[in-house]
């Protein structure tokens, strides 16, 4: 059984990779492990929205899931998604999940045509009860289309302590956070949408983030400085070209300047991406 704890910090949720003539390519997964474990990251999450879960058959989803558990070793935890529509088919994802070697599992809410807290419960209760591994409860009504109500996802975790894990992505995510940590000292908040909200989650007490921001060794130095007490300083651009300290630690203070350095990083990026011999696509 996974350690529930070790759901916290930065979690890297990575595509899936595919050949040319689109089958999953099984000779690239101990590659994409050894990305991630190079970044820092605290864990891998494979087959979420990014993986492509939803356009893979049965067989591929087991070349993967074998492929990404077995290049890992245990030397860093996966999380596997096995949302599906179907309850007794979520169960079978995240049997097949836990009998491979996962640490736990990412479960969304079932695309209902009328989605109540009763049906929902029943999903999760159904998963939860199913395996002994932790349950990341996936927040994320964009893809699902069915929104949860932090006051159902307490009595989820209060309930069923396998669920008191949420990849909470429900905009603006910051105030919901704050009212799951609020509402249980049990439950692990976690982000995602790419980690444009990091830092405020972190501030109202979320505990880290599981998403597929494709350069995770940033995250990991914010998370790692937040926790740390060294508050970063991060200069983002906001819509209409404002500039408002957020919090990465930078020297240039003026537009220009900034600019100047996203051009800098954009470069030296593209000279790294040239050197590694990316097919174009």
């Amino acid at each position: 059984m996974g350690d529930i704890e070790a759901l916290r910090g930065v979690w890297n949720i990575v595509p899936t990779p595919f050949t040319p003539d689109g089958r999953v390519d099984a000779s690239s997964l101990p590659g994409l492990v050894r990305f991630a474990r190079a970044t820092g990251v605290d864990g891998m999450t494979i087959l979420g929205v990014l993986g492509e879960a939803g356009r893979l058959g049965d067989a591929e989803r087991s070349i993967v899931i074998d492929g990404v558990v077995g290049a890992a070793a245990g030397a860093i935890p996966i999380c596997v998604g096995v949302s599906h529509a179907s309850t007794d088919r979520a169960v079978e994802f995240a049997r097949e999940a836990e009998a491979a070697g996962a640490h736990s599992v990412m479960l969304a809410p079932p695309p209902l045509a009328r989605p109540t807290d009763a049906a929902l419960r029943r999903h999760y209760l159904a998963v939860a009860e199913a395996i002994e591994l932790p349950v990341v409860v996936q927040d994320h009504p964009a893809s699902s289309g069915v929104p949860m109500s932090a006051e159902f996802l307490l009595a989820l975790a209060a309930e069923a302590p396998r669920c008191r894990v949420v990849k909470l992505e429900e905009e603006p995510t910051p105030p919901k956070a704050g009212r799951l940590v609020t509402g249980s000292s049990d439950v692990i908040v976690l982000g995602g949408l790419g980690g444009e909200m990091l830092l405020e989650e972190l501030r109202r007490g979320s505990h880290g983030t599981m998403t597929g921001f494709g350069f995770p060794e940033v995250l990991v130095d914010i998370y790692r400085r937040f926790r740390a007490g060294d508050r970063p300083l991060i200069l983002q651009r906001q819509r209409g070209g404002d500039i408002r300290d957020m919090g990465i630690e930078a020297k240039a203070s003026t537009p220009a300047e900034i600019d100047a350095k996203m051009r800098a990083d954009i470069d030296k990026w593209g000279k790294v991406i040239a050197k590694a011999n990316i097919p174009q696509l």
